[in-house]
């Protein structure tokens, strides 16, 4: 039945069902499962999959029962839906579609309502502690918006999905101030002069406390790469602090920061998959993603850099592409959905770039001919869209079969 939904991981506008009615009713059939268990929402441009990972892992090293909902998925649906790490079942999936599918075909629910449903039925029959749920889209309107939660999290605004949740930073940071609830704290990862008087003032109109992460500064080890996870971890951290319950104690935060990627199976986070040559996986695909990655290489050392890229429509590829730095050599392709750049326009769109740039059919081939290109002493990066690295991963895993 998943498969003939429109899912808006692949096939974007089509699969997008704005509005919350749907989701309200599909939740009050579920008998609003959400109320049994303890919730942490996260909303945010980028770094809210890394934060949400995070705060989970502390939970969990503290003892609790954490159930974790992100997406999207990079090699199986199940990644979406997790209790301390461990992926839903096969049989837990089918069985909530068997039960329900009536229902589903009756109301035409979405797949990603389906998804959210599932995930926190699941949570419910498993009676889980605390749920961190990750926003999908925005998150005024977006489906997990159906939760009160104990706190909620923003961990910035970038311009992003600017079709659905508007075209200034302004605007999209009202979308994503959507999930502020009233009387219930919230934490908002950057504090920013374009976007901060958006939290002030929808935080007062709800009675809802405030705080800003970055007037925190503690330093805490993380297993998850990257100097950008800094910003992540500072986030994750003032959210702990302000989570209503007793105060977790130093020794499960700290086990829970180093030890994010073994409690929670989190991929594609500035992951290195081989040394020599180095090769690096991050998903980082859109401005402020990929200025940081940009900015992060300088402390690496390499020789030559080879960037595996491909992008979804929307992107406005000729300024994602200046961010790289100039001698980098670029294997660009499309990635298999349907929403993916295609390849004859991304070809006319760069006409003009003074980049050095080679085109393929598929991710795999452009993957390929970069690693016949590099020494030991090279890096190949892999990034621009979260299905470029989907698609890598699985050729990785199906080469080692």
């Amino acid at each position: 039945m998943f498969s003939k939904l429109p899912m808006y991981q692949r096939e974007g506008k089509a699969a997008y069902k704005p509005g919350m009615g749907s989701m309200l009713n599909l939740d009050t059939y579920l008998g609003r499962p959400h109320k049994s268990f303890k919730s942490v929402h996260v909303a945010g441009t980028n770094g809210k999959g890394s934060t949400s990972h995070m705060i989970a892992s502390v939970l969990q090293s503290a003892g609790y029962k954490v159930g974790l909902y992100t997406s999207p998925h990079l090699l199986d649906f199940r990644e979406r839906i997790k209790i301390n790490g461990e992926l839903i079942g096969k049989k837990d999936v089918i069985k909530f579609i068997t039960q329900h599918q009536n229902y589903f075909q009756l109301k035409r629910t979405s797949f990603f309502e389906m998804t959210v449903g599932m995930a926190f039925s699941y949570f419910k029959s498993a009676k889980v502690d605390y749920a961190v749920i990750e926003v999908g889209l925005g998150g005024r309107l977006d489906g997990t918006n159906v939760i009160t939660p104990v706190l909620s999290v923003i961990t910035n605004i970038g311009l992003d999905h600017i079709e659905f949740l508007g075209t200034s930073r302004p605007q999209i940071a009202i979308e994503k101030a959507g999930i502020i609830k009233p009387s219930i704290p919230v934490v908002i990862g950057e504090k920013d002069e374009e976007t901060q008087f958006i939290f002030d003032k929808i935080a007062k109109l709800n009675s809802a406390p405030l705080y800003f992460a970055e007037s925190l500064h503690m330093e805490w080890e993380t297993d998850l790469n990257g100097g950008y996870q800094v910003k992540n971890l500072q986030t994750a951290l003032t959210a702990l602090n302000h989570l209503s319950d007793k105060k977790i104690d130093n020794k499960s935060i700290k086990q829970g920061f180093k030890n994010v990627i073994s409690n929670t199976g989190i991929q594609g986070r500035w992951q290195f998959i081989s040394e020599k040559p180095k090769i690096l996986l991050d998903i980082g695909h859109n401005k402020e993603g990929i200025s940081l990655i940009v900015e992060q290489l300088q402390n690496l050392t390499f020789n030559n850099l080879h960037i595996v890229l491909g992008f979804v429509k929307g992107k406005n590829v000729n300024e994602l592409i200046s961010l790289f730095p100039e001698k980098a050599t670029i294997y660009l392709s499309t990635p298999k959905i349907q929403r993916g750049y295609p390849l004859e326009i991304l070809k006319a769109d760069l006409k003009d770039s003074k980049r050095k740039i080679n085109y393929f059919d598929t991710v795999v081939e452009s993957f390929q001919y970069a690693n016949s290109k590099v020494y030991k002493n090279d890096l190949v990066l892999v990034c621009g869209s979260t299905f470029v690295v989907a698609e890598i991963l699985s050729f990785l895993k199906d080469e080692k079969l």
